[in-house]
């Protein structure tokens, strides 16, 4: 029977994060005002860590600057952020868990907060096919339409996993009660509502919250980057 295994991205597939590091690439080529941005990007980075993220704020901080400019002129940028930070930070531990999980059959997807225009290409370095992420807004729906710089949907953070995560499981007619077994590999605190959710839930390079209910529960604790 079809099992599924879910991935956050940021410090579980990636020893870094993806959503901080594109605003700190973003502000190093002049795209957004460097000090300023920086220091706000740092912030909401904390913030997200210490488990007390705006989420809304957070959005409309980060994607302002995909409005801002064409889908081509972004494409140039992001070509360049995979090539100059994300491929340094491709791990074979990383690549070599994912793949594990495909040599086995089971239904491999990218579950992340990050907005799908940063991470799909990120996902594509994994060979993972699924991507649950948030999705920004557009004018229109051709599939190189501008940014609005709103958010389509449910913001894909917290609770909202959940829930973006139960619509594709019935887009794909599947649901867990179909499926024997279901993995979600997470560093972050911020995502125990989904944990809670899969019946094997594994607590992967996990900050010191997670860690401590990690133990408390008995999950397992993987560190891809030890």
């Amino acid at each position: 029977m079809t099992q599924l295994a879910l991935f956050d991205l940021d410090s579980t597939l990636l020893p870094c994060d993806s959503d901080y590091e594109w605003g700190q690439f973003l502000a190093r080529i002049g795209v957004v005002d460097g000090v300023d941005y920086a220091k706000k990007n740092e912030r909401f980075y904390q913030d997200y860590k210490e488990g007390k993220l705006d989420i809304h704020a957070f959005l409309r901080f980060s994607l302002k600057p995909l409005s801002e400019h064409s889908r081509a002129q972004l494409k140039e940028w992001h070509d360049a952020f995979m090539k100059e930070v994300i491929n340094g930070h491709l791990r074979q531990t990383a690549i070599d868990l994912v793949k594990r999980h495909q040599d086995a059959g089971d239904i491999c997807c990218v579950i992340t907060a990050t907005n799908s225009f940063v991470t799909r290409p990120i996902v594509e370095s994994f060979g993972i096919e699924h991507l649950i992420a948030t999705e920004p807004a557009t004018v229109g729906d051709s599939p190189l339409a501008n940014f609005t710089g709103e958010v389509k949907g449910i913001p894909n953070f917290r609770e909202g996993k959940i829930q973006n995560l139960h619509e594709w499981l019935a887009a794909q007619e599947l649901s867990f009660d179909k499926m024997p077994r279901s993995y979600f590999y997470s560093d972050s605190i911020n995502d125990l509502p989904l944990l809670e959710e899969v019946s094997n839930p594994v607590a992967t390079n996990p900050d010191e919250r997670l860690r401590n209910e990690a133990n408390k529960r008995n999950w397992p604790i993987l560190e891809l980057f030890a």
